[in-house]
């Protein structure tokens, strides 16, 4: 790419267009926020007849309903793959958007007598267009980027799950305060989905489709258009040309290796051990971030509150500062941490001060006993321990909160694949932690803190020996950091110390034909003088 940059090329076509792709997000983040407040309320029980229910029913019945959404997700993650490919970007998040707002009017058309099929239902299908979206949506906005500011515009649809969050988690505060127990109480939280899946939808509409999608699917005509309005530059301009030949050169390169069609990249992944153990640490630290027990506080907020003393309408307005909190420290971990202090030490940082907040908390369950002896209010004990979760909340968002290895260690010519097991891989652990979590609740009481603790401090040796630092690592040394003679404690100092000295030999190679370029023209001037 040219050296110098047209600013026309920063301009807010760029902007608008990622924003609206990434209101894909916002449906996610808000989805984990409401569900388990939303499940809480008294007036939804008595809808749906769940007010008499044993403990250990409702449970049963509250972890069907949050998890049906990750199961439809699940599947969901592994039909973006063949709809981005055949479809495109554009049109598959329109169709995601469409499945979403399916899913949202089935579970809004849920009442007494229709009972919770409707909900389940609505539940799966909104999943099943999450899960494309997860999938489409970052590709999507990293391929229309300039490479100046695609870390700028990536990091928006993580934004945009944080402010879907905060939404979700005081919207039924707003409306237990607001609106009188009874069927509207309840549905308006479900009916707001319809918001950002409507907006998600119109927004698909004006999308233009991805130029690097155009040009594999051999329509350059098409992408130079699209090109040319992302860049807001005319066809004939340095920038654009030069972008469609090495998008056009990418694609060709990429070809040779996977193979042409849908299946080269399942070839390449499948027939490389080095893909493939890539692929299995990118999965595995979704499985560790789940460890940590942040979507059992994030779909069980009522209940985790509820665990260490906070009572009432209470637990939602505590539910609702834990969202803000989250989200700062998911904006603070995207401006500055995230490339001041690399990934591994974001990690070290996030496992030993959130596993001490759990400790605590479960300590303080397990001598104060505040299911035990119900309270108005909260206690000074209770109150150390809602502190304590916050606490836990600042170390977890600017740490844990993201999975950069998935979108960071694999080669361009197979990320789409590997985005789609990845982003599957997520959604089936959320599942098992949003099925399992209130059984666990019921039968571990406060151990359910002490084991989230314990994992946390597990994932300590666990990153140290398998999980090497990307910071300042370029893609295309991805496979030495990942290589066999390297040790993930050290593969970042070699490998930048390797790219240091190809990079000297280089400028010494320079040097020294620029030294016999000067001794030939002084000797042909000193030839022609004595001629």
């Amino acid at each position: 790419m040219t050296a110098r940059t047209p600013s026309e090329v920063y301009n807010w076509r760029v902007y608008a267009t990622a924003f609206a792709a990434t209101w894909a997000a916002v449906m996610m983040g808000y989805d984990s926020a409401f569900i388990g407040t939303s499940v809480s309320l008294t007036s939804f029980k008595d809808e749906f007849g769940l007010e008499n229910l044993s403990a250990a029913a409702f449970a049963t019945v509250s972890a069907n309903i949050v998890s049906a959404f990750q199961a439809g997700c699940f599947f969901g993650a592994f039909f973006g793959y063949p709809i981005g490919y055949y479809w495109g970007r554009k049109y598959g998040l329109l169709l995601s958007s469409l499945v979403f707002c399916l899913g949202s009017a089935l579970q809004v058309g849920a009442s007494s007598k229709t009972g919770l099929g409707l909900i389940y239902g609505g539940r799966v299908v909104c999943g099943l267009g999450i899960g494309v979206a997860s999938n489409l949506a970052p590709i999507y906005v990293a391929e229309i980027s300039p490479p100046a500011i695609r870390g700028r515009l990536v990091g928006m649809y993580e934004f945009c799950w944080q402010i879907g969050g905060v939404i979700g988690f005081w919207i039924n505060y707003g409306t237990t305060l607001n609106i009188p127990a009874g069927h509207k109480q309840w549905v308006i939280a479900f009916a707001i989905q319809l918001i950002p899946g409507g907006l998600l939808f119109f927004g698909s509409l004006f999308l233009t489709e991805s130029p690097r999608w155009l040009m594999s699917r051999d329509r350059e005509d098409a992408a130079l258009r699209s090109l040319m309005y992302l860049r807001n530059l005319p066809k004939d301009a340095h920038y654009v040309q030069e972008e469609l030949s090495e998008t056009r050169e990418a694609i060709r390169h990429e070809r040779s290796l996977a193979g042409a069609g849908f299946w080269g990249p399942l070839r390449t992944v499948f027939s490389s051990p080095n893909l493939l153990w890539r692929l299995f640490l990118a999965q595995s630290l979704f499985a560790w971030q789940n460890a940590t027990g942040i979507n059992a506080i994030n779909y069980y907020s009522p209940t985790i509150f509820k665990s260490v003393g906070v009572s009432g309408s209470s637990s939602l307005l505590t539910t609702g500062v834990y969202g803000i909190i989250k989200m700062v420290g998911a904006v603070i971990w995207l401006l500055y941490l995230i490339d001041t202090l690399g990934r591994r030490k974001l990690l070290y940082i996030g496992s030993i001060g959130g596993c001490l907040c759990m400790y605590y908390v479960g300590a303080y369950i397990a001598i104060a006993d505040p299911a035990a002896h119900p309270s108005t209010t909260l206690t000074a004990g209770g109150e150390s321990a809602v502190a304590f979760l916050y606490i836990w909340t600042i170390f977890y968002s600017p740490t844990w909160n993201r999975n950069s290895m998935a979108s960071e260690a694999f080669p361009q010519h197979v990320r789409t694949f590997t985005g789609a097991c990845t982003s599957a891989s997520n959604w089936l652990y959320t599942f098992i932690i949003a099925r399992f979590t209130p059984d666990m609740f019921l039968s571990m009481g406060y151990g359910v803190y002490i084991f989230f603790a314990t994992l946390m401090v597990l994932s300590v040796p666990y990153v140290f020996f398998f999980i090497p630092e990307t910071k300042l690592i370029p893609l295309e040394y991805m496979d030495e950091l990942f290589g066999a003679d390297v040790k993930a404690w050290n593969a970042n100092r070699i490998v930048l110390e390797r790219i240091a000295a190809q990079h000297a030999n280089i400028s010494s190679q320079d040097q020294a034909e620029q030294g016999k370029s000067d001794i030939s023209m002084r000797e042909e001037d000193n030839k022609d003088e004595r001629y």
